[in-house]
């Protein structure tokens, strides 16, 4: 109920001002110039093209110079993608989703697809968006010719201001709707030297064409920024700090002695030349200038607190990119289990995140562009009475499963949980990243050929029960 007073003489009620405070509104000496580069551009002005270029490079140059951001960014595009994806039919026909799975199987070992995918990913951190073209290639071994190309970020560009308007983002064209409707794709990288003639060529590619994968931070965002763009201020110190160690060290180390004497500037030393040099030679006894001492430069450097730095600046880096630091580091020296077990499922959680994602922007439409091209071979014929529609066909994905720190009790829990009815089969090979019927079929085939050539089953009780039954026998006893 908002607060009303009232004015005698127009006798009608009138809404009282509220004034409310915010201390982060305040715009004060000590802290204008912390916030001198705030704005309230739009997301798609905020990500200009000019800044997204320099971005990029900044990005790749760090990318390509330090050896963590190159870990970092190789880890996880290989925590992501792993060994590819894998395809699952759930149509009532076993004998259809058999043969697509394997059909498609063997077309995305073809064109490299996982291969493709960890690019993309690590083009994702880097350049802060992947784009992949739909286009035929008649030298795939496969029968379906369908082929993914990768294109950079630099050439998805606006390459003439008379093909810019109001429904346009730097190369990409959009519909009233607010749709992607068309890409503008330069058929030579802006960075590659080629014939003047051909520096403006391009190629406009329907949006049903094109994959665009990249992660919208605000509202009206199109084009993607480097997911590692906070991170790109802290590798510099990084490096700096490493370089700068390194160097007092090597000064310290330089200085193989110094002659130093304690007289005063007119006492008795013997009259030396300052700034001289001596040559020293090694296991040899020397005598000093009368009144001179030999000494070495301590060395300071690195200090105690160079590790420490170096981890929490690491551990900050990490941060944007939702990696724990053992993982940035590739040092879990510091964790216990708990910790260590805690820390990854944050970790964990954004890659789920991040292959859903991808399933529904990059691996859907390639699919359903692979089938639409596959039902027109004879081969695949009987894929004709089937919705090649997106969401016509019911399927799913498998990414590779996480690895367990301590596979015993995993095992444990895992014969609880199927005990309990607190999980399926399905679910448990999921997390492993697994087909369920592929593996139970394969395991029926194992049993017939063990019961076949008269082996026994190998026990199968978890570690855990048997101790704890040879406890209960003993109490019993």
């Amino acid at each position: 109920m908002w607060p009303f007073r009232t004015n005698r003489k127009a006798r009608r009620p009138l809404p009282a001002v509220l004034r409310a405070r915010y201390d982060a509104a305040m715009t004060s000496v000590d802290n204008a110039r912390h916030w001198a580069n705030a704005d309230g551009l739009s997301a798609d002005a905020a990500a200009s093209a000019d800044v997204r270029r320099t971005l990029r490079n900044r990005a790749r140059y760090e990318v390509a110079n330090n050896a963590y951001a190159k870990g970092i960014i190789l880890t996880l595009a290989n925590d992501c993608v792993g060994t590819g994806p894998r395809l699952q039919l759930l149509t009532e026909d076993p004998a259809i989703n058999r043969i697509v799975e394997t059909a498609f199987a063997e077309w995305a070992g073809e064109i490299r697809l996982a291969e493709k995918l960890r690019t993309m990913r690590m083009a994702k951190a880097t350049d802060g968006e992947a784009f992949s073209l739909l286009t035929g290639n008649p030298a795939l071994r496969s029968p379906v010719k369908i082929d993914a190309q990768l294109v950079e970020a630099d050439r998805v560009t606006n390459p003439a201001p008379r093909l810019a308007d109001d429904t346009a983002v730097d190369g990409v064209q959009f519909d009233r709707h607010g749709n992607p409707r068309r890409y503008l794709v330069l058929r030579h990288h802006p960075g590659q030297t080629v014939f003047p003639s051909t520096v403006d060529a391009f190629d406009s590619v329907p949006a049903e064409s094109m994959i665009h994968w990249f992660r919208p931070d605000r509202a009206g965002q199109h084009r993607g920024v480097p997911e590692i763009t906070p991170a790109l201020p802290l590798f510099a110190q990084l490096r700096r700090y490493t370089l700068a160690v390194l160097g007092a060290a090597e000064t310290a180390a330089d200085f193989a002695a110094v002659l130093f004497t304690d007289a005063p500037a007119s006492g008795e030393a013997a009259a030396v030349e300052p700034m001289d040099i001596v040559e020293l030679e090694k296991r040899m006894a020397t005598v000093l200038p009368d009144g001179w001492k030999l000494g070495q430069i301590k060395a300071e450097q690195p200090g105690t607190t160079y590790g420490e730095f170096k981890r929490e600046l690491l551990n900050e880096i990490a941060r944007c990119l939702n990696m724990p630091f053992n993982v940035a580091a590739g040092n879990s020296s510091g964790y216990n289990y708990a910790s260590g077990r805690l820390d990854h499922q944050t970790y964990f959680k954004s890659i789920r995140v991040e292959q859903s994602d991808c399933n529904r922007v990059v691996l859907d439409p390639l699919f359903f562009a692979w089938l639409r091209e596959a039902r027109l071979l004879r081969d695949f014929a009987f894929l004709r009475g089937i919705d090649s529609r997106p969401g016509g066909l019911p399927h799913q994905w498998f990414w590779d499963g996480n690895e367990h720190v301590d596979p015993a009790k995993e095992a444990s829990a895992q014969a609880t949980r199927l005990a309990s009815n607190t999980t399926t089969l399905a679910m448990e090979y999921a997390r492993q990243g697994r087909d369920w019927e592929t593996e139970l079929r394969q395991r029926a085939k194992e049993k017939r050929l063990m019961a076949e050539l008269g082996l026994t089953q190998p026990e199968t009780t978890p570690l855990q029960e048997k101790i704890a039954d040879a406890a209960q026998q003993r109490q019993a006893a």
